[in-house]
């Protein structure tokens, strides 16, 4: 015991000193480029170099006809010999590289009715794309470049994004060359927006402008968790509410359109809108939620199935909906030729239908 006490104490200060040195050089001012007003600095530099390189800016042109053949206009015509002219229209976006055989997604609105797409990668090159393929339900378009070496960005891997969550959204926003700006998650679960048929947004308050449509939003490690598609604004400029589809979604609509060459969802072939509280009172609802439906057409899926106009749907296989909005969500995302359980409400009484759902036609543009 003595010898531990003689060594104890001279161990004890060598390991106070050792401590003491070991933080006046590599925090202290002993460090290099010490300041004792300065804090660690938070970066996301790491994140942003592994996504950006795959963001890439979208130039679209449409060739417009004019017929100017008016009689207002008739001796300039034949003067001019030039009954049609033409004018070239030409708009901006952006894109983001999902794979290295060259497919990239980018929003629907931003390439819809275009005649030549060019797409600019950040490392300078550029090349004309093709269009795979697009989905006006969800506003996605997919291109594909035929170019080498590209770089991919990260998908997400699953987790789920919450709010109050760091996100970086990078894109062309006015034409200024690629931008990052920097957010939180607002909200999840987005819809009733009026943006697509099909909504289930992100919304985030990362500056997102004209031009940003078809861009990335990322999070923290670099890893896309949405593509960005529109903002609620009063005067068209930002205001701190955009909106991003998520990868889940969006990478379903990539796989069936390179599939397919079109998104296949489910159908029941019905027309519902929501309860609210007169329409709850009406059909004797306790809860104001689910959907009525208005509409049903005839040798759809649902007719076939017994579901008739006035009908209120209040939950598919036994999981309650909240409104009809979320039962036809369900429904389209669910395999066509599946059968289901329809729990509804008919003349104030519970009832279960089993329907087989069909295949929903295509969007007539």
């Amino acid at each position: 015991m003595k010898l531990v006490r003689f060594f104890a104490g001279p161990v004890l200060a060598g390991i106070v000193v050792g401590l003491a040195v070991l933080w006046w050089y590599e925090m202290g001012p002993g460090a290099h480029g010490y300041n004792p007003l300065s804090r660690p600095a938070q970066t996301y530099s790491t994140a942003v170099n592994r996504a950006a390189p795959a963001v890439v800016n979208i130039y679209t042109t449409q060739m417009v006809s004019r017929d100017t053949s008016t009689e207002d206009d008739e001796l300039l015509n034949r003067f001019m010999e030039e009954p049609r002219r033409e004018r070239l229209l030409s708009s901006l976006g952006s894109g983001v590289i999902v794979s290295d055989k060259g497919y990239l997604l980018t929003s629907n609105h931003v390439v819809q009715d275009a005649d030549e797409i060019l797409v600019a990668l950040r490392d300078g090159r550029e090349t004309v794309a093709q269009l795979v393929g697009s989905d006006p339900e969800t506003d996605l378009a997919l291109l594909k470049i035929p170019l080498d070496e590209l770089p991919v960005i990260r998908l997400g891997n699953g987790s789920p994004v919450d709010v109050g969550d760091v996100v970086l959204a990078i894109g062309n926003p006015l034409g200024v060359g690629q931008t990052v700006s920097m957010g939180i998650v607002s909200a999840t679960g987005r819809s009733h927006l009026g943006i697509a048929t099909f909504e289930n947004f992100i919304q985030t308050d990362a500056a997102i402008n004209r031009g940003n449509s078809g861009g990335a939003l990322i999070d923290t490690r670099g890893n896309l968790i949405g593509i960005n598609t529109a903002i609620l604004s009063s005067d068209g400029s930002w205001q701190g509410i955009g909106f991003a589809t998520p990868t889940s979604v969006a990478n379903a609509v990539m796989n069936d359109l390179i599939e397919h060459g079109r998104v296949i969802r489910g159908w029941l072939g019905v027309t519902v809108q929501d309860i609210t509280p007169n329409l709850a009172a009406t059909f004797g609802l306790d809860e104001v939620r689910g959907g009525l439906v208005s509409e049903v057409v005839r040798t759809s899926p649902a007719y076939q199935g017994g579901l008739r106009p006035g009908d209120v749907l209040v939950g598919v296989n036994d999981n309650p909906v909240r409104d009809g909005y979320e039962s036809m969500n369900i429904i389209a995302g669910t395999k066509p030729g599946t059968e289901v359980i329809l729990n509804v409400i008919r003349n104030r009484e519970a009832l279960d239908l089993t329907v087989v759902i069909g295949t929903r036609p295509p969007m007539v543009k």
